[in-house]
């Protein structure tokens, strides 16, 4: 008689059974059996069958790795494409436990800028803020304001940070001051050093949030011994990290975000401004990272910024993968031709079916620690279950955040329906954007110059989903329910099921798909959250 654990699918815990049973409730396919000599799978063509439940959906930890040493709250990674990821869906998506990654169909400044924005969103310690002299005027202000977003701007004598601190302005000094005085110097209408309320260079985040909290004030300077300006701390930060409390941050408290470049030389400049932007990681965006051009610039990157984390891809082969890995890369790309609006499978004949790609891919660099993202072809919750299941360690999405609230773009109406615009990078209409500086072309191997471009992707509309901060919650709670029927409590447990073959999968047939969607009914009305 045996008690130990059936393997997934028929999990009977305490009940006492044979050994030779075990064979008979091995149901199902392991994920080798159902990927191996077989034509290639896409996340629709298999389910995961059940397992035991003995835990709250609540108790699901999400937690995964986005590259060898990046970890991230929720498996969520958005696309650096020009109508999903700018400044303002990589905060959201930071503050919800992902990241972002900022498309570079831009100038280098402009996406420098979206970068920066999101660094100073969200500081902790804000290491390098915003300072002015007493001999600047009010109207020096208000166009800080304008262009930061924020007025709570410290006065040092010689207008630097680490000059002696004398005084801040807020907005409850300036607020209300009439025309005529925008040329006052802030020597007289900043709040003097006796009346502020500092604290000491070496303090801990805790204790100043504390004294924060106490004071009562919306800033709170950090002075050395000498009085001297080295850091800022914002109430408005300690009501975030409340607010959030999962979100993605570095070690200075500062939300992480990306940045996408291409392969071309002049990709290293755009590179150096990112990075004094402050990316946590960049991503190499190429639709075939197979070449020497991506495999040239890993090296350049890993020499120049060698503690800098680099996604690389994106690939569908293990070959293809063993080059990128063999080259540097800390996390790779997987999909090629399966997102929405691609059409390089029908245009270059080229890519793979992204459920085979992400297990094939992933079951090669776990053998280096390289974590894999699968990008593409995600239409719904159950295929973000179905690609961590086979090895993905995070998800990256297009087309499921395009049409949010904070994806890029303007709201339009059509027939009633509230619509936002959503286009492939490889798209003729991405491919020929004015300030893109040929960097959607560059991602297809073609440049601006080329008299005829072969366009790989589409572009369409996409119906309004709201905001992400309810969207990604859904997300989220969807992806905890799945575990929980597949009977594992983390997604690292999930991973390490499948590669003991103790996850069992089922293929499902053309009527099976059918089946396993809403059917029989006249109409019916499908809301998911």
């Amino acid at each position: 008689m045996s008690k130990e654990i059936v393997p997934n699918g028929n999990d009977v815990r305490d009940v006492s059974i044979d050994e030779d049973e075990i064979e008979d409730l091995n149901d199902g396919l392991t994920a080798a059996e159902l990927f191996e000599d077989v034509e290639g799978l896409t996340y629709n063509d298999f389910l995961i069958l059940p397992g035991f439940i003995d835990f709250t959906a609540d108790e699901v930890n999400l937690t995964s790795k986005l590259t060898r040493k990046i970890c991230l709250s929720a498996p969520f990674v958005s696309s650096p494409m020009d109508t999903v990821t700018e400044s303002e869906m990589a905060i959201s998506m930071a503050l919800c436990g992902g990241i972002g990654i900022i498309h570079h169909n831009c100038t280098p400044e402009f996406q420098a800028t979206e970068v920066n924005k999101v660094k100073k969103y969200k500081h902790g310690f804000i290491r390098d803020p915003y300072v002015l002299g007493p001999n600047h005027k009010v109207s020096d202000v208000f166009v800080a304001k304008k262009a930061h977003g924020f007025t709570g701007i410290p006065i040092t004598e010689n207008a630097r940070l680490g000059g002696r601190l004398i005084g801040i302005v807020t907005s409850r000094d300036i607020d209300f001051m009439k025309d005529g005085l925008m040329d006052c110097p802030l020597s007289q209408v900043m709040t003097k050093l006796g009346d502020l309320v500092v604290a000491p260079a070496g303090i801990g985040l805790a204790g100043a949030n504390e004294i924060l909290q106490k004071s009562k004030k919306g800033k709170l300077p950090i002075v050395n011994d000498k009085g001297e300006l080295v850091a800022l701390i914002a109430r408005t930060d300690l009501k975030k990290s409340r607010n959030y409390p999962h979100a993605s941050k570095d070690a200075n408290k500062q939300l992480l975000v990306g940045a996408a470049i291409g392969t071309r030389p002049d990709d290293m400049n755009r590179l150096d401004l990112l990075v004094h932007a402050g990316i946590d990681v960049v991503v190499l965006d190429s639709s075939q990272g197979n070449s020497v051009f991506q495999i040239d610039i890993i090296r350049r990157i890993k020499q120049k910024y060698p503690k800098l984390e680099i996604v690389a891809g994106n690939v569908v082969t293990a070959a293809q993968a063993k080059n990128l890995i063999r080259a540097g890369a800390d996390a790779l790309r997987v999909g090629m031709g399966s997102g929405s609006i691609c059409i390089t499978q029908e245009v270059m004949a080229v890519g793979r079916p992204q459920g085979t790609a992400v297990y094939k891919v992933a079951k090669y660099a776990r053998k280096y620690g390289v974590p894999v993202i699968a990008d593409g072809g995600i239409q719904n919750v159950g295929h973000i279950i179905k690609a961590l299941a086979i090895g993905a360690s995070t998800v990256m999405m297009g087309s499921l955040l395009a049409g949010t609230t904070e994806a890029p773009g303007e709201y339009f109406f059509s027939n009633g329906v509230r619509l936002k615009k959503y286009r492939g990078m490889g798209s003729l209409e991405a491919m020929e954007k004015g300030d893109g500086k040929g960097s959607a072309c560059s991602r297809y191997f073609q440049s601006e110059a080329d008299r005829i471009k072969v366009a790989q992707g589409v572009s369409g509309n996409i119906a309004d989903k709201g905001s992400i901060h309810r969207f990604v919650p859904y997300l989220l709670r969807g992806i905890q329910h799945g575990c929980q029927d597949i009977g594992t409590s983390s997604l690292d447990e999930l991973k390490v099921l499948m590669y003991d073959n103790k996850l069992r999968f089922e293929r499902r047939s053309s009527s099976a798909q059918v089946e396993g969607g809403v059917h029989g009914l006249h109409s019916y009305e499908k809301r998911l959250y």
